[in-house]
């Protein structure tokens, strides 16, 4: 059976069983800060489980793409070195919120694996919690029952805490779980070792292939657990498992899920499957990382150098090395694979089909980025072994390739032990354990349970039409953090601050009591569904009525920007083609930020005319037209731009200005006059395929004028006011450039006339024409000399020090024959020598330079030189 085949009957399944099929959420968290990305199937269901929102339906069933790369879920640098765990992987599931529970939930899981899929029920194996007396969680006598109804005996195995109670976090809702596991082993091996005693042993063969978890606890901040008031269902099968039972495979890697990429990998680097560990290892890492990558960037998440963005290209990073090192790829080619990923998974998920030119940009440019990156490891590596006195390379050294340049232990384990080195994998452990405990001090917080004043169902955002409002607080709860200190999250029954969201950030304001006391929300978020507001203080009498009042200021210039990025939104598909999609935004107060997608730097004209064209939408004064709780699919089909990696709902909020309609939940002016003027600042590129405009409106302009002018006028000063300060920078720019014409020459004439004199000065010295000097020449004269001093001798050494506006620099030419015949190399040894003057430098083994701040230290060099030719 297919795989694309297997997902589906997955879901016509449940489908039947009266579950709605939803689409997978993508992979980046939007508003849930304990989540970088969606880890499991049951995660973009936490606000229903929470009772934060209602579900469509009571019964749900998708397949959600996961990732696990961080925190507690981490696979990563398990996957390729065995046959079942994945960074990026399907989760199929069903889910029961408040509706049924354990009886439908094992029944319904074991009728589609017997009789749909046809599994033979003599390899299958059940789990059920055992208990835990330290807790007082009783063993999940329920779930055995039921399973004792279907199942024999013995094929019920007791699980323990660890694998048979599943929790979201240190707090929420969890509970007790029932793992069904296959054996998957030839006849021979299972007369050998019964399959019960390899569950739960991480054995290829014998692998959890279902989790039905029955949620019915809550997990308060103290650890007790409290009954939730209702019990849900949450299952997760992984997709790539159940395809190796069902296509009979030994590995998840050889189903057809795998086996396309592998072909490709295969053909691409010459390689072949299934001859060599190492090779096998590395196809499977670039196999599995690939599908990793190529996903999260469809979703809107681009590698960069920190939070989500740092995690994917971190996988990206991990692929590129193994293919370097084991499949002797020294040149871009996971880019090449996104072909194949897209032919084979774009009808389950589009998203990659109308993504693949981006992904495949991006890709390739990390892949180059990331090469060069070796190739100055590689270099830093040979100065460590060079510098190492001993055949073993401190700990602190690889540490420190490893952090600074992403060059991964195992390779510098790999060239080192090629050279007869050994690293001090104590030592790099140590600091690694050290940066890994200064992380998660950085990040450690304390979250007390939230304390409920008032019960309320629905907290109502009504910000769009008021900036103050009579509130109630009905929850809070304590957060300490080191960053922060002490904060306290308030959560009102309405409130008029807007939560970050969208790209825009959350509103700042205050909170005042009758008596006129204050206390100022510092920010706004959403969790969960949920409005939070973090302030320093709690108010004094937290059950009294407050007043609630956005910074209003701040607000507007926050609405102008926002406005104001749908305006460039519009005007760069206008100028620049219908291709250009927001792929990312930053709108504040002070500015706004926007990335888009295009392939090209914008030009001087092009951008002008973008800045023009959005300022004649402001000129126009057009007003807000805003359609709130509209059907998705109303919006999309009277125009509105949806973006990729956002989780929409069947009703969704359209904001039009005139020509451009986009689904947004940000705030915005009533008409675009308010925004009184937009001015671009910066445009550049962000990664492959991806360009970032940076804009200011309103107040900033004004500001920015301003200060344009402030520095018109200082020119103009020190110009001596000229009618025409163009003209008289240009006669500046043509006299400098005539002066430095001359200053060239005569460094020319200075050098020739010193030429005849330093070939004077060439001594002999064990075979060489040998010189070590300082001269007073510019760095060009003395390569010119160096070169041509060459061109009369083939056994010349030459090192030159010179004082350049206050910083040494240090020059040394070999003849070639000199380089091959005694085995010189004039980089090395201008890093060597650069430590006289606190600096470094290299080149080629003939001609090589060093620059560093110490002039003092050029005369030491002079003479250290001299001693090691002699």
């Amino acid at each position: 059976m297919k795989s694309q085949d297997i997902r589906s009957k997955f879901l016509t399944f449940f489908e039947d069983k009266k579950h709605l099929i939803v689409p997978s959420a993508p992979m980046v968290t939007k508003d849930d800060p304990t989540l970088m990305f969606i880890n499991s199937g049951m995660a973009p269901f936490k606000e229903y489980f929470l009772g934060n929102a209602k579900p469509k339906s009571s019964r749900i069933t998708d397949s959600q793409k996961c990732l696990r790369v961080s925190g507690k879920h981490n696979d990563l640098e398990e996957v390729g070195y065995d046959t079942y765990h994945h960074t990026l992987f399907e989760m199929l599931g069903n889910w029961s919120f408040g509706d049924y529970f354990k009886k439908e939930a094992i029944d319904w899981a074991w009728e589609l694996l017997t009789k749909v899929f046809k599994i033979n029920k003599d390899i299958l194996y059940v789990t059920v919690f055992e208990g835990d007396e330290s807790e007082g969680i009783p063993m999940d006598q329920e779930a055995y029952d039921f399973w004792k109804a279907i199942v024999p005996e013995d094929r019920i195995l007791m699980g323990n805490k660890k694998d048979n109670f599943w929790e979201m976090g240190d707090q929420g809702p969890c509970g007790p779980c029932s793992e069904i596991h296959v054996d998957i082993r030839s006849d021979e091996e299972k007369a050998q070792v019964p399959g019960k005693d390899l569950v739960n042993q991480d054995h290829p063969q014998v692998v959890e292939i279902w989790n039905l978890v029955f949620m019915q606890y809550n997990r308060k901040a103290n650890g007790s657990l409290e009954n939730l008031p209702n019990k849900h269902i949450d299952t997760g099968m992984g997709f790539e498992r159940l395809c190796m039972v069902l296509q009979g495979v030994q590995s998840n890697y050889d189903t057809d899920v795998f086996t396309p990429l592998i072909c490709e990998i295969e053909t691409i680097t010459n390689s072949n499957y299934g001859k060599e560990d190492e090779v096998d290892v590395a196809i499977r890492v670039v196999s599995d990382h690939v599908r990793a990558v190529a996903f999260s960037i469809a979703d809107g998440q681009l590698p960069s150098n920190a939070g989500a963005g740092y995690v994917i290209r971190r996988i990206l990073r991990r692929a590129i090395r193994y293919g370097f090192t084991f499949l002797n790829q020294k040149e871009p080619f996971i880019f090449k694979l996104v072909e194949t990923l897209s032919a084979q998974m774009g009808k389950a998920f589009p998203e990659l089909k109308s993504q693949k030119t981006l992904i495949e940009n991006v890709i390739k440019e990390e892949e180059q980025s990331f090469l060069r990156t070796l190739d100055q490891g590689l270099l830093l590596l040979d100065r460590v072994m060079e510098d190492t006195k001993t055949d073993t390379i401190a700990g602190t050294k690889a540490f420190e390739l490893y952090d600074t340049y992403g060059f991964p232990l195992d390779l510098t384990q790999l060239i080192a032990r090629e050279k007869g080195y050994t690293i001090d994998v104590e030592g790099f452990d140590a600091e690694m354990k050290k940066q890994k405990e200064r992380s998660r001090q950085a990040s450690a917080s304390e979250t007390s349970d939230w304390v409920v004043l008032k019960e309320d169902d629905v907290e109502e955002f009504v910000g769009y039409d008021r900036l103050k409002v009579d509130v109630r607080i009905t929850r809070y709860r304590k957060v300490t953090t080191k960053k922060d200190g002490e904060m306290y999250q308030l959560v009102f029954n309405m409130t008029p601050f807007y939560p970050e969201g969208g790209g825009q950030i959350g509103d700042k304001g205050h909170l005042e009591s009758a008596n006129g006391d204050v206390v100022y929300i510092l920010d706004t978020k959403k969790e969960n569904n949920v409005i939070i507001h973090f302030t320093k203080n709690l108010p004094k009498h937290l059950t009294d009525t407050f007043k609630a009042v956005v910074n209003e200021e701040s607000r507007h210039l926050t609405a102008c920007n926002h406005t104001a990025t749908h305006l460039l939104h519009q005007a760069l598909r206008n100028v620049l083609g219908a291709h250009v999609e927001q792929k990312g935004s930053l709108v504040k107060a002070k500015g706004l930020r926007f990335d888009f997608s295009h392939f090209s730097k914008v030009d001087k004209d092009q951008l002008q005319q973008i800045e023009d064209f959005v300022n004649a939408r402001i000129r126009e004064n057009i007003p807000l037209e805003e359609k709130r709780n509209i059907p998705m699919q109303e919006a999309i089909d009277a125009g509105a731009i949806a973006l990729f990696g956002e989780k929409y709902g069947d009703s969704v909020r359209a904001i039009k200005f005139g020509n451009s309609i986009e689904l947004c939940g940000g705030t915005h002016v009533k008409e675009t006059g308010k925004i009184w003027y937009f001015k671009i600042t910066s445009e550049g590129a962000v990664a492959s395929g991806i360009r970032r405009i940076e804009a200011i409106t309103n107040e900033e302009v004004g500001d920015y004028f301003i200060s344009i002018d402030n520095d018109y006028q200082a020119l103009k000063d020190l110009l001596k006011n000229p009618k025409n300060p163009v003209d008289a920078v240009k006669s500046m720019q043509d006299e400098n450039a005539t002066l430095k014409k001359e200053i060239e020459g005569l460094l020319k004439d200075k050098a020739k006339n010193l030429k005849g004199d330093l070939k004077n000065e060439l001594a002999e010295v064990n075979g060489l024409q040998f010189l070590a000097k300082q001269v007073d020449l510019d760095s060009a004269s003395i390569k010119d000399i160096c070169f041509e001093l060459g061109s009369q001798f083939d056994n010349l050494f030459l090192l030159f020090g010179s004082n350049q506006n206050g910083k040494a620099i240090l020059t040394c030419y070999i003849s070639k024959k000199v380089v091959a015949e005694r085995e010189l190399n004039a980089g090395q040894i201008v890093r060597e020598l650069g430590k006289y003057i606190q600096g470094g430098g290299g080149g080629q083994p003939f001609f090589a330079t060093a620059g560093g701040k110490n002039t003092d230290g050029i005369k030491d060099a002079l003479n250290a030189v001299k001693a090691y030719v002699e």
